[in-house]
This record gives structure tokens, C-alpha cells and sequence, in this order.
């Protein structure tokens, strides 16, 4: 069986300063990928190709390779971008010859200028193209907007289960197993979807209560006679778009009516329960007083809001002014983005003291730059390895670094956006947080799993920026329908 498969993953903020470009696809994270350079990249790694090459290999399938693209999360991509890389794809999946399947590697929350359902589009441009009788199988995140024109043209959609998300490789392996199924064993899948009026809050980390349960529920549906699979998306809500929201999405084998019957179930049990999805963010300031009085060390801050995982800067400076002003001790920072004071610390050198503002400078949203007297400890390009549970084996690029301390304030000033997803990037800067006593991470929860293992508490903490509450409000035009909490918090 001649299987194709392709990759366009985009998590889209509407709201962010920080634009899509070329260079987005083309020379950060992972680069711009064609045919064998996909499998050679991705072979043997905790991602959903990972599991593609895996599941592959293991059904005695030709894995096909077309392109790998994907940007950052940042603003919309310019339409031009979109069909080129599209055309590309589709392209390369018509050179393919005859196909039997096609496996695809999506995001869920991408949006184009001009296009609010980046998926459905890339979807029914395949269906197109493959024609009705040959089955497509995608990989989604947890974080995904689903419209009803993406599951009427997949066969079978599939999500991760986990958040932090380290189950890529796991999923994209059932991918494979199910269309092994479709394929061999004649399985004919009817997918159904439950939308719910809801933008799911900070209480999704699946290894907790009441995520946890959620899960559970999940995977009892699935076990149920006739059902294939079936996903939560607690959404991206930094989309202003038709379909943005929470909802459930079942598989089924050849009963329609049956998964809709169990996406629903699942769905009221949800939205019965969706105060408990929401969690009230303090202050790094209100979170630092309840630290020290618990005292659980050591403490991390996540701040949850300028997040470069979901499009934000990344140098906003109320964390880091917060961490000055109470003079922490054997306190760090991961990571500030600020390529002009980088600039300045290559320039002074490893050992030197420098006087020079840090963070700020993307946008006045994000805070005011902080003055900072700091010795330069360590100097790098960026290049690492993960070594954590996500991305495990890939290599990463924090691009042109530099690891600052003022006092008892450790900071990792960066060039390129991304989150901590482990301490392997610290620990190449001369920095271990581990020996840390604070710990502040721009990112929402994808930090957990490479830290929360040895963490004595963890406080998720919201700082003026352009995902703040604040800076959101009154800025949604496009809902197609109600979405709570919007209507009371934001």
C-alpha cells in the first residue's frame, strides 16, 4: 500500500504583534522539508511523523513524503504564503502517482489572511485532488478550532490526548493503525462532531484532576462496540474566527448516528462541568507571596500569557521586573526574546558588566523594558538537543543567546520565540534550573513536562501583554456562535 503524506501546521493568534513571514516556514524551528529530508528529520522522534514512519513500517506501507511546513505560532499567514505552500504539497502528492491513503500531519487553529479555516481548506484541497474513495487520516492537536468542513472531508480525525502534548508519536502511530483498518480489514469509518459554546480555561493539563477525568471518560467511549476513536479539542482561543471553541469529534464504523449520539454525550458531560475548566491567573507579584508562605521549592512561575507557543512575543517584563524589585536569589528567567540585547552582551563578552534595558521592545503592550546591571556569564548560538518528553530527539534553535545574572536573577536572553519545553537549552548556557529556588518560564503548561517532575509548586501567573485579558477584550467579531466564559471574564 502506497501511502502519501504531508505536513502544514500553524497555530494562529489574531491577536499578536508578531508576523508570519517566509522566514517563519523557511529557517526557524524545524525548516522548510521536502520528500526524504521529511523522513530523515523526523525518523525515531516524538512526533506525529515519528509515528507515521513507525506505524509505516510496522503495517509494511510506503511511507510517501511531500513537504514539511511549519511556522511558529504567530499572526495569520499572508495568503500568498498559504497557496504556495499548498500548491507545493499538492504538487507533490499528484507526482506521487496512485495513492492508496493519505496521512496528515495538522495543526487545527491555523488561519490565512482571507481563509478562517486553514485546515478545511488544506482538507478539501486534498479531498480534491485524491478524490472521494481514498481515505484521509490527520493528526490534530489538543488545541484545535474544529469546523464542520474539516470533518466532513477527513475519514478519520485524531487528537492528542495529552497536555502537556507528548503523545505525537503514540497518535500518529494510531493514525496509521486505523488506516491499516480502512484499508485491510474494511472498516468504514463515520466521524461525528459535538461543538460546544465554550473557550476552555488553563485547567487542561491531562495528568491532573479534573482534566484527568475528562480523559478517563474519553477512553471509556472509545472501548465502547463500534467505535474507532475519539478526541477532545479544548481550542485555541486567541482566534478570531467562526469555529473557534471546544469540542468532541468520535469515530465511529459505519454508524453516523451512533457517534453523534456519543460525541454529544460527551460534549453535555463537558459543558456541564465548564466552570471547572477555568482558572483564575494572579499576579508573578500575588503568586510570589503565596509561594513563600507555602514554601515548596523550587517554585515556577509560568506565564501563561506571553507564551511564544501560542504566537505571543515573548519579552514581556513583568515577570522579570517582578523578580528584580523583590531581589530573588538563585532566580531565573527562560526565556526573554530581545535580539538587540544579545546584540550587546556578544559585544561586551563572557565575564563582562554591562549596563542595558532588557524586554519590551516588540510592543508598549508588552510592558516597559527593564534597566538591568548584569554580568555576562555565558554567550551561544542556540543550537541544541531535546532531551524531554516533547520533541524528544529533534534538534532546536533559540538562534544568537546569552545567559545574564544581576544579582540573584538568572535570564536567558534569546533571538528566536520558543517555549522551555525542557532545561536541555538552559543547561547548554551554563545554567541548570534545578538549582534554581524561582523559576519563571514563558509558556502555559508544555514546560510541565520536563519540569514539573522535580518542582516543589507551580503558580500559572498573567502579565500585561498582547494575550492578556485586558488587551483581548471587546476584540471578538467573528464567533459564530456564544462562547463562555468570554461573555463574563473577558
Amino acid at each position: 500500500m502506497r501511502i502519501v503524506t504531508g505536513t502544514i501546521h500553524h497555530e494562529t493568534s489574531t491577536f499578536t504583534t508578531v508576523p508570519t513571514t517566509w522566514e517563519s516556514y523557511r529557517n526557524r524551528r524545524f525548516g522548510f522539508l521536502r520528500g526524504q529530508q521529511v523522513l530523515d528529520k523526523f525518523a525515531d522522534t516524538n512526533t506525529a511523523l515519528g509515528g507515521f514512519v513507525d506505524g509505516c513500517a510496522d503495517h509494511d506501507f510506503e511511507l510517501i513524503p511531500t513537504i514539511f511546513a511549519s511556522a511558529h505560532p504567530s499572526a495569520p499567514t499572508p495568503r500568498e504564503i498559504f497557496d504556495e505552500i499548498l500548491s507545493e504539497m499538492l504538487g507533490a502528492m499528484r507526482s506521487a502517482g496512485i495513492i492508496d491513503g493519505v496521512l496528515m500531519d495538522l495543526h487545527g487553529a491555523m488561519v490565512v489572511e482571507g481563509i478562517d479555516d486553514g485546515e478545511g481548506h488544506v482538507l478539501a484541497a486534498v479531498r480534491d485532488l485524491v478524490g472521494p474513495d481514498v481515505p484521509i487520516v490527520a493528526q490534530f492537536d489538543i488545541h484545535s478550532n474544529v469546523s464542520r468542513q474539516m470533518v466532513e472531508l477527513a475519514d478519520v480525525m485524531i487528537g492528542h490526548e495529552t497536555f502537556p502534548e507528548i503523545d505525537q508519536q503514540e497518535r500518529g502511530k494510531e493514525c496509521v493503525d486505523v488506516m491499516h483498518r480502512i484499508l485491510r480489514e474494511g472498516l468504514r469509518p463515520t466521524l461525528a462532531l459535538c461543538q460546544l459554546p465554550l473557550a476552555w480555561g488553563m485547567n487542561q493539563v491531562t495528568a491532573h484532576p479534573p482534566m484527568r477525568s475528562a480523559i478517563e471518560l474519553l477512553h471509556e467511549i472509545e472501548v465502547r462496540p463500534r467505535v474507532i476513536c475519539g478526541s477532545i479539542a479544548t481550542c485555541f482561543p486567541l482566534a478570531d474566527t467562526p469555529d473557534m471553541g471546544a469540542s468532541v469529534y468520535i469515530a465511529t464504523d459505519d454508524d453516523e448516528a451512533l457517534a453523534q449520539s456519543y460525541a454529544d454525550e460527551l460534549g453535555q458531560w463537558l459543558w456541564e462541568r465548564r466552570v471547572d475548566w477555568q482558572l483564575v491567573m494572579p499576579s508573578t507579584r500575588d503568586a510570589l507571596t503565596l509561594a513563600d508562605t507555602a514554601g515548596s521549592y523550587p517554585v515556577i512561575f509560568a506565564d501563561r500569557n506571553d507564551n511564544t507557543g501560542g504566537g505571543a512575543p515573548g519579552d514581556s517584563t513583568g515577570m522579570l521586573q517582578t523578580f528584580i524589585n523583590a531581589d530573588l536569589q538563585d532566580a531565573c528567567i527562560l526565556y526573554m526574546v530581545d535580539p538587540e540585547a544579545v546584540t550587546l552582551c556578544q559585544q561586551a563578552g563572557v565575564g563582562a558588566e554591562l549596563t542595558l534595558t532588557v524586554g519590551g521592545k516588540s510592543t508598549p503592550i508588552q510592558g516597559h523594558p527593564v534597566e538591568m546591571t548584569a554580568t555576562v556569564v555565558a554567550l551561544g548560538d542556540g543550537h541544541f538537543l531535546y532531551d524531554g518528553p516533547r520533541n524528544r530527539g529533534l534538534a532546536g534553535n533559540m538562534g544568537p543567546s546569552a545567559h545574564l545574572v544581576q544579582k540573584g536573577v538568572h535570564v536567558l536572553v534569546v533571538s528566536h520565540r520558543e517555549q522551555p519545553y525542557d532545561t536541555a537549552f538552559a543547561r547548554s548556557m551554563e545554567l541548570d534550573p534545578q538549582n534554581m529556588r524561582y523559576i519563571g518560564v514563558k509558556s502555559a503548561a508544555h514546560f510541565r513536562a520536563g519540569f514539573e517532575a522535580w518542582s516543589g509548586a507551580i503558580h500559572v501567573v498573567s502579565e500585561p501583554n498582547v494575550h492578556s485579558a485586558e488587551a483581548v477584550a471587546g476584540r471578538f467579531k467573528n464567533l459564530r456562535r456564544k462562547v463562555y466564559p468570554f461573555e463574563d471574564v473577558w
